[in-house]
């Protein structure tokens, strides 16, 4: 049964790596496998649990019999709950940061990014959308930043070619923020919740390797531009009569989102409750302003779409359902004893972390970045709190995904809005982004 479980995690594995050729959304492949495997585990209980937990699972008896209901008992209790509590802290950290992004997005919170683009010189227009990238990424979700920004570009630049220059540095930027930070991507989110890293010595060990990163294939597309772009100017909107939200209102929600999701790691340290605790009380007050702020305008019954965010429908779930259907996946092979055996077969290429950047950027590059940084997470026993290994997974698999777009899920969002081929995408920005993933993870290897 093991190697069934096993089997249905590689062929899942399989699918979301081969989500643009078969077109079979990964989300439901995920949750699909998740589901499944631990279907198939409950139904051969007894042989893990006494493998696994046979001490525990005495204890749970405390002299009664065991029969199949107590062995499913226990599972559900003392096993499966806890992997779904670990996977349900990430999913509500997730709602909680795109709820606060789409609020200040519907009151015109970022307009003031058009207005940055008002320029002609194609230079000056990348380094403003990768800036720009880079730092709402580092404090926001990557792949909700990635849909903005692409949103923002897509309506100043009318250039077909153009938009898929710019639109894979707003990926590149997005990918190598979001990994600057614990909260900046769903796999540093992971290993901050497991206490595997602490914010700040997270960020300040990938500092300079993800700016090298970001910088030289930023830099190496920007000498291929033109000196010119043509643009379609964006005339910001007025929001001064008694139908939009004034620019101190604005400010004002801006500054308690952002802000307050600045605060969170302090949260943590001091409730030591889970992070995803400090998103839902941000978004809370956020969510008070903006009720405050929208009924006293002239037409709030005509701006319910403001008080109702968009990131519930359907696009922003799937996401989150990946997130939770890997998370089981993964789980579940773990309490059959796969990955312990896995580990000491790898020997060397776990203890040397040269070997480990290049083995967990191939699979990375292949596969899915959430799904690899899973795998290797869980892999390892006993991981102390800033353990080199972890600090090397989270950059290697940032560093992966930026080689096929295909590998992550702002690369997917950049191929599904422009229409774009991931052959386009390695030709032209692929070994670029190798090549500065390559001397970051040298410069980080160096660090450690």
């Amino acid at each position: 049964m093991t190697l069934i479980i096993v089997g249905i995690l590689l062929i899942s594995f399989i699918l979301i790596a081969t989500e643009a050729i078969t077109n079979v959304n990964k989300a439901a492949v995920a949750i699909f496998a998740g589901t499944l495997g631990w279907v198939l585990y409950i139904c051969y209980g007894t042989d893990f649990v006494m493998s696994q937990h046979h001490g525990d699972y005495t204890n749970f008896l405390n002299g009664a019999v065991a029969t199949s209901i107590a062995v499913k008992q226990y599972i559900a209790q003392n096993i499966f709950l806890k992997y779904v509590g670990e996977a349900a802290e990430i999913v509500l950290f997730l709602l909680a940061t795109m709820t606060i992004v789409e609020i200040l997005d519907n009151n015109g919170c970022f307009d003031f990014i058009s207005q940055l683009l008002k320029t002609r010189s194609s230079r000056r227009m990348l380094w403003t959308l990768a800036v720009v990238t880079f730092l709402i990424s580092a404090n926001l979700d990557n792949i909700t930043t990635t849909v903005m920004m692409l949103t923002v570009m897509h309506k100043v630049i009318p250039s077909r070619r153009l938009r898929m220059l710019f639109g894979s540095v707003i990926v590149l930027s997005a990918n190598t923020g979001g990994a600057l930070t614990v909260i900046g991507n769903p796999e540093g989110l992971v290993l901050w919740n497991m206490g595997k890293v602490t914010a700040t010595d997270f960020s300040m060990a990938l500092f300079v390797p993800c700016l090298l990163a970001w910088g030289i294939p930023t830099w190496l597309i920007g000498r291929a531009l033109p000196e010119r772009v043509d643009t379609e100017w964006v005339v910001m909107p007025y929001r001064g009569d008694d139908t939009n939200l004034t620019v101190g209102q604005r400010l004002v929600m801006l500054f308690v989102g952002i802000g307050g999701l600045w605060f969170i790691p302090t949260f943590h340290n001091i409730t030591k409750l889970s992070p995803f605790l400090g998103a839902l009380c941000v978004l809370s007050i956020l969510w008070i302003v903006n009720e405050v702020f929208n009924r006293r305008l002239f037409n709030a019954n005509m701006m319910s779409q403001r008080r109702t965010p968009r990131v519930l429908q359907y696009g922003v779930i799937q996401m989150m359902l990946y997130v939770m259907g890997i998370m089981l996946a993964v789980s579940v092979v773990k309490e059959t004893g796969a990955f312990a055996w896995l580990w000491a077969q790898l020997g060397m290429a776990t203890t040397n972390i040269t070997l480990l950047g290049i083995l967990v950027a191939a699979i990375s590059s292949l596969l899915d970045n959430f799904a690899t940084a899973m795998n290797f997470v869980v892999m390892k026993p006993n991981g102390v709190a800033n353990d080199a290994y972890y600090k090397v997974v989270a950059y290697a698999v940032m560093a992966g995904g930026n080689i096929l777009a295909t590998a992550s899920m702002s690369g997917m969002a950049l191929l599904k809005m422009e229409r774009m081929h991931a052959g386009w995408f390695f030709r032209n920005i692929g070994w670029k982004a190798l090549l500065g993933g390559i001397i970051g993870l040298l410069v980080l290897i160096v660090q450690l």
